[in-house]
């Protein structure tokens, strides 16, 4: 009746010869075939059978890895313990499904190099769209398990501990530093190349971040194509939106004899003259300034120095 239904619509006809109950049964129908989840996994009749050589590809990928195995695993088992997809599973015939450390790898590297799925199917034997669902699930998951601890910005504690830190420097109140960087995207669809392409000359991907003298990454805002400059990104990031709504932590600093209670960012040249973000001294001529600009400039190289630890990743 459902597909009486379908037919019907799809090559015009009206739907007069059906009953008020039998469209609404049809209509019924179609809904819950809609809501219905895809299959996933499973042989299906008529299907060409691919033979996967999953532990092969295990061994090759655990021969060259760049990333620290303590830290992969320690990745690996939280993601695992928190989600069951990414445990290794036995089919019908009882082969061995893909294992954590398999399924984990494949996301990151989509992730990490920007690869397309079929590309890493050549590589780790994996179909297209279980390496598709194993982006999804990692990516859902890490939120899960380590957002509230690393991705969320810094408790009244650690904003004193920083004061602390950076008063000694010079800078009180100060509570980071904020610069961008450009990202190179070398496998950018080449429709976008206009879109991405900055002042590199190549197709880039902006991340902005603020980081600590420890190089801690308190704020990081990603994704703008790389055509825009630091102030562009700047109007459309969050980096604010917590003193905005009342929600930063409290701080208090003297200056000069003057009470403070807002912080400040350390910034480049570019960023406008906000209250929250001091900048160095163009062309310094006193001794006070050029001093200052050299204390200024020398603070701020801890956000280059993340952004150096991050490109040597």
């Amino acid at each position: 009746m459902a597909w009486r239904y379908l037919s019907m619509s799809m090559f015009g006809s009206s739907g007069g010869d059906l009953s008020d109950d039998e469209q609404l049964q049809a209509a019924a129908i179609v809904a819950s075939m809609e809501r219905r989840k895809p299959h996933w996994g499973g042989s299906v009749f008529g299907h060409k059978i691919y033979k996967r050589d999953r532990e092969g590809a295990e061994r090759h990928l655990m021969q060259k890895y760049r990333m620290r195995k303590p830290l992969f695993l320690r990745i690996v088992d939280d993601v695992t313990a928190a989600n069951s997809f990414f445990k290794q599973k036995r089919n019908a015939a009882g082969a061995k499904g893909f294992s954590p450390i398999h399924k984990c790898t494949a996301a990151m590297r989509v992730l990490a190099y920007g690869h397309a799925a079929d590309l890493v199917d050549d590589i780790l034997m994996m179909g297209e769209s279980t390496v598709l669902k194993s982006v999804k699930e990692f990516v859902k998951t890490v939120n899960l398990v380590y957002g509230d601890k690393y991705l969320r910005p810094p408790t009244q504690q650690e904003v004193e501990e920083m004061m602390r830190a950076n008063e000694a420097q010079g800078f009180p109140g100060m509570i980071g530093s904020i610069d961008c960087m450009h990202w190179e995207w070398a496998n950018c669809p080449s429709g976008w190349h206009g879109m991405y392409k900055g002042h590199k000359g190549k197709p880039t991907m902006i991340l902005e971040v603020v980081a600590s003298q420890d190089l801690r990454i308190w704020h990081a805002f990603f994704g703008l194509p790389g055509s825009h400059n630091d102030i562009n990104v700047l109007h459309r990031s969050p980096v604010f939106d917590d003193l905005a709504n009342g929600k930063a932590p409290e701080v208090e600093f003297t200056v000069n004899g003057n009470l403070y209670t807002m912080g400040y960012y350390l910034a480049d040249g570019i960023y406008p003259d906000w209250a929250t973000l001091v900048k160095s001294v163009s062309g310094p001529i006193s001794n006070k300034q050029k001093i200052y600009a050299q204390r200024q400039e020398s603070c701020r190289k801890d956000v280059e120095r993340t952004f150096g630890v991050l490109r040597a990743k």
